[in-house]
């Protein structure tokens, strides 16, 4: 069988698998043991062999899965999940929440706006879109409906803006893209600095200008004095600290990214004991659900590595590169065809089975149209957030209607985030037409 056909057999059966929901970590799996087996057993113009095909697939399974995950970069998963999940049981992501909250309440959308303060912040401590959505819906949206917030604005702000868990660092879809690419990871955790505040900064105007045409969205809440402004900042210091030492710390060169974290965890930790926040039983939690969340990451990579083995065996990403810079049309027409392709996957994938899904396809022909393969993790990540809230299948939608209950209908989060929508379009259109808004910082770490 030619090499290539079985390479896209392959694909097309991996997304049939998914499709009809088996978990993806186990279709990877699946498809790319057996499709090694097929693609060495099987050579061209040869019978098949199975005996051969079987003994070198086992021996890649038995090694080279195995051997990535054992990898020093890829400690910073687990490390960066234990100091966002300490920093939430210690209660400060509250902190945040309630300092935005007093700074930007008195403004037309004012706790709308502050719940997307509030996910940005919490997002550079946890480097999940999915914890930064659970957790601030527990504080942000009873919040707004207690002042008769819209419910489709109250739930669309927090769904939407818990995806900057994605885009700002220290983000572990980031970590994962540049350990599969290649590339840099310090790098790509700085890349998406500017372009996640960028989108916590269009969300933001948006929420404030359909407050202001609309003012029965976003009934004013209390009013606040300057005095209690000011007091309400000593509650954020714990995060602006750890965020300065793991970023600032990668940026001028003094830590690696997995050193960053392991100084970021840590200090979550030494600061959760020594201000009494965090005690054993919270502490244990903690632990328990940064081992469940890495678990279920770890077995969607080594699913991923062996799926990487058998495309690489088939060489379909190679076709894939030579017919994508063979067409007559500009290379921005095929970042817009890869958008449509990873909003539709959005629908029905988790954001980590997508990206290792695809990167062993995608980054090749990236690579050869000339783009920085750091820009595009910027990119990927922003396809990648859309998809979170995309329907009928966004994860960050139904994470939170787990949150609020029977509050709000899945109908109306679901309306809610169509601005939001709107706004990721938008903001990815401009990390498209202005690549420097995400290579600028990157460029100037310290080397």
């Amino acid at each position: 069988m030619n090499p290539e056909t079985l390479g896209l057999l392959g694909l097309v059966t991996m997304l049939v698998l998914v499709t009809i929901r088996i978990p993806i970590a186990f279709c990877m799996a699946f498809v790319g043991f057996f499709g090694m087996i097929f693609a060495i057993g099987w050579p061209q113009g040869s019978e098949f062999d199975f005996d051969r095909g079987f003994e070198a697939a086992w021996s890649y399974a038995a090694f080279e899965p195995y051997s990535f995950i054992a990898s020093f970069p890829i400690v910073a998963i687990p490390l960066f999940l234990l100091m966002g999940y300490v920093s939430f049981r210690a209660g400060f992501t509250r902190d945040l929440y309630f300092t935005a909250r007093m700074w930007l309440s008195r403004l037309y959308g004012g706790l709308a706006m502050a719940s997307v303060a509030g996910c940005a912040m919490f997002a550079a401590v946890s480097g999940s879109s999915l914890a930064t959505a659970a957790a601030m819906g527990k504080l942000a949206v009873p919040e707004m409906l207690r002042y008769n917030y819209d419910k489709g604005l109250a739930s669309g702000v927090v769904a939407a803006s818990g995806t900057l868990g994605s885009l700002i660092p220290p983000s572990i879809l980031m970590i994962l893209y540049g350990l599969f690419t290649e590339e840099s990871v310090g790098q790509l955790l700085i890349a998406g600095l500017i372009p996640g505040v960028l989108s916590a900064f269009i969300y933001m105007a948006m929420v404030w200008i359909r407050a202001k045409l609309s003012p029965e969205l976003a009934p004013p809440a209390e009013s606040v004095t300057w005095r209690e402004r000011f007091l309400s900042l000593k509650g954020t210091w714990s995060i602006i600290v750890l965020f300065i030492i793991v970023m600032g710390g990668i940026y001028v060169g003094i830590v690696t990214p997995t050193e960053a974290a392991a100084v970021g965890a840590a200090g979550a930790c030494l600061l959760g004991f020594l201000t009494k926040r965090l005690d054993t039983e919270k502490f244990k939690l903690a632990l328990t659900e940064t081992v469940m969340t890495t678990s279920g990451i770890f077995a969607l990579v080594l699913g991923a590595k062996l799926f990487v083995g058998f495309i690489a065996l088939t060489g379909v990403a190679g076709a894939l590169t030579e017919w994508a810079t063979s067409l007559d049309v500009a290379p921005v027409w095929v970042l817009v065809s890869l958008s449509t392709i990873y909003i539709i996957l959005g629908t029905f994938m988790d954001p980590i089975g997508m990206m290792l899904l695809t990167l062993p396809v995608v980054t090749p022909v990236i690579s050869a149209l000339g783009y920085d393969l750091v820009w595009f993790g910027v990119i990927m990540v922003k396809f990648l957030e859309i998809g979170l809230i995309t329907p009928p299948v966004g994860l960050n939608v139904y994470i939170l209607k787990g949150v609020v209950g029977d509050s709000i209908p899945l109908e109306t989060i679901f309306k809610g985030i169509l601005w939001f929508l709107a706004m990721d379009i938008l903001t990815l259109a401009i990390l498209i037409a202005w690549p420097e808004i995400s290579l600028w910082l990157p460029s100037m770490i310290l080397r």
